[in-house]
């Protein structure tokens, strides 16, 4: 992974809790390190205890402060038992990235009912019961941030996966009837809609020049997101520079909504 950048002008994150899921690697993996270089103590969530140890021990090699949470998010008595234990260990959670996700590529016809109850169970369900387990703590203090990691599919459709695209645009609802039902609290709720992003998987299971023609035709800037670019708007999202955004979903794209496609 790149060195991440930071600046005078960042948004800061200092005397911060932060939890997000699905840390272990991908997105969720830069997520946790940025929040920690801004300066939160962050709980790794994964259901992989070995890359979820690795992302900690990265945070922690960087000067950072990491706590694990090993559990299948989808699990509504285990995603509460972590969230106690973390609150207990670090006192609160302030901010809650729903970033917990799978993606296994099928064509309508081809999706069986368990591949839907899957995609639905770790995207709807584990984003709904994860942000139940943290609300309590943020209502007694009035304050907290709420940030569901969706997709640009799940606002704009795909001529495939359907099953996925449905899901992500479900995490899209629940962040606007969050909002709404939050804010008496202080509590802020918003969705990040990416565009296509270089991770570790898109390198995997796509050919380079499958990519760069995607970036050619679709993408106005030419390329696919970093993982850092995505990070950094959930920093915001995070931070106290945010403070008068809710219910809202941004999608770092590229501009990829601009060709449509």
């Amino acid at each position: 992974m790149a060195e991440i950048a930071t600046t005078r002008k960042e948004a800061r994150l200092d005397g911060q809790v932060a939890m997000v899921t699905g840390a272990g690697m991908g997105m969720g993996r830069t997520h946790a390190r940025v929040l920690a270089k801004r300066g939160a103590a962050v709980i790794v969530h994964d259901i992989d205890a070995k890359t979820a140890e690795r992302t900690a021990g990265e945070i922690r090699a960087e000067g950072g402060s990491a706590h694990i949470a090993i559990c299948d998010v989808a699990d509504v008595a285990a995603i509460h038992r972590e969230v106690k234990a973390a609150e207990r260990a670090l006192g609160r959670i302030d901010v809650l990235v729903n970033n917990a996700g799978i993606h296994n590529s099928r064509a309508l016809e081809d999706i069986a009912e368990a591949d839907l109850d899957r995609m639905y169970r770790v995207h709807v369900k584990g984003a709904f019961f994860a942000s139940q387990a943290v609300i309590p703590g943020m209502k007694a203090r009035r304050s907290g941030r709420i940030i569901h990691i969706s997709s640009a599919w799940g606002v704009a459709g795909n001529h495939i996966d359907s099953h996925y695209c449905g899901a992500k645009a479900a995490m899209l609802g629940l962040a606007k009837a969050m909002a709404l039902e939050l804010h008496p609290w202080g509590i802020l709720v918003n969705a990040i809609a990416p565009g296509m992003v270089m991770t570790e998987m898109t390198r995997i299971n796509r050919k380079p020049e499958v990519l760069a023609e995607f970036a050619d035709k679709l993408i106005p800037l030419g390329r696919l997101a970093e993982p850092e670019e995505l990070a950094f708007a959930v920093a915001f999202l995070a931070s106290a520079e945010s403070a008068f955004v809710t219910g809202q979903v941004l999608s770092p794209n590229g501009g990829e909504f601009i060709v449509g496609y």
